[in-house]
């Protein structure tokens, strides 16, 4: 919480938004060269199914890279819902004119990525990832990575991915890849949309104690005591007022003492609320309460009069001018 300060930071709290940062290659694709499809590949015709023109295809080829491509089952609405939760950026450790075009499969639209594209090139220590390239990341991101030694400076940041080994070329120790036993992951229940669930629940999780904190914030520091608001024969800490200024932040209690700073009153002419002006404390109406929670932030005291005040004021000069 402390380290959430910087603009980048306070308009991604603002859009309920943290930022997600996505490995490419055995995270959400996988890639071959051409000379390296398999016989077992060829006879299946798999380069020939990633030229067709189908706009729901999978498997793709880059032309001028010499390679097949293809996405993870389920990526493209993994990015879709992903979207709504993170600002995402792409961190490969491949080239930057490779990682562009991978871009383009996965976002030809250009709504999720723009030019959040990290390659290699952008690293600032060699054969490592950080976050020092993404602003604002090192207190908010979630990463997502087939590979843990990358990330050594960050590694309570990530989420270690299962990896994605759809080509031959790609499982070679491992025995027959995905496409040559014509399979692949279930978009119901693979890994992307595993971590779907995982992430959704860390966006909840982190916005509920975000927002729990900057509420508490609003009234900190603040000890109040309540005259006559409630009716007298309930309790004060079950009413809504009172548990109103404890999320806030504010410490309630029944009497007061000399570290209490405001009273909160409907009418000046209780006893508590003459102890707070002769001791100088705020005097204020319940109203203000309700201002600072729909504002979230602490509204000016003397906005907030209680009635009846200027009046017992103007006794009191009348009395003591009387007196003299």
């Amino acid at each position: 919480m402390d380290r959430l300060s910087g603009s980048e930071v306070k308009n991604l709290l603002r859009e309920r938004k943290l930022v997600l940062i996505l490995d490419l290659d055995h995270t959400l694709i996988n890639s071959t060269r051409l000379h390296d499809i398999s016989a077992a590949e060829m006879d299946l015709g798999i380069q020939s199914a990633a030229s067709k023109n189908d706009p729901d295809r999978s498997l793709f080829t880059l032309q001028g890279m010499c390679m097949l491509t293809k996405l993870r089952p389920f990526v493209r609405k993994f990015l879709e819902e992903a979207s709504n939760m993170f600002e995402m950026y792409i961190y490969t450790m491949g080239f930057k004119a490779y990682a562009i075009e991978i871009a383009k499969l996965l976002d030809p639209g250009n709504v999720y990525f723009d030019s959040k594209v990290i390659s290699n090139s952008d690293c600032t220590q060699q054969h490592q990832k950080g976050l020092d390239v993404v602003p604002g990341a090192d207190s908010l991101a979630v990463v997502l990575d087939d590979t843990e030694y990358v990330w050594q400076k960050h590694k309570e940041n990530l989420i270690l991915m299962e990896r994605y080994h759809y080509f031959a070329a790609s499982c070679r120790h491992s025995g027959q890849s995905l496409s040559e036993l014509m399979q692949d992951e279930r978009e119901s229940d693979g890994a992307l949309a595993t971590i779907l669930d995982v992430l959704k629940r860390i966006h909840t999780i982190f916005f509920d104690l975000v927002i729990k904190r900057m509420r508490q914030e609003v009234l900190q520091g603040c000890k109040l005591v309540f005259s006559r608001v409630f009716p007298s024969d309930c309790r004060p800490q079950h009413q809504i007022m009172w548990k109103m200024a404890e999320q806030l932040g504010a410490v309630c209690c029944s009497e007061v003492d000399p570290s209490v700073t405001h009273v909160v009153a409907v009418h000046a002419g209780t006893e508590k609320a003459r102890w707070a002006v002769k001791h100088k404390k705020f005097l204020l109406h319940p109203r203000w309460i309700e201002a600072c929670n729909y504002r979230w932030h602490r509204q000016p005291e003397e906005d907030f009069p209680v009635p009846g005040l200027k009046e017992d004021k103007g006794k009191e000069k009348v009395a003591e001018i009387a007196h003299l």
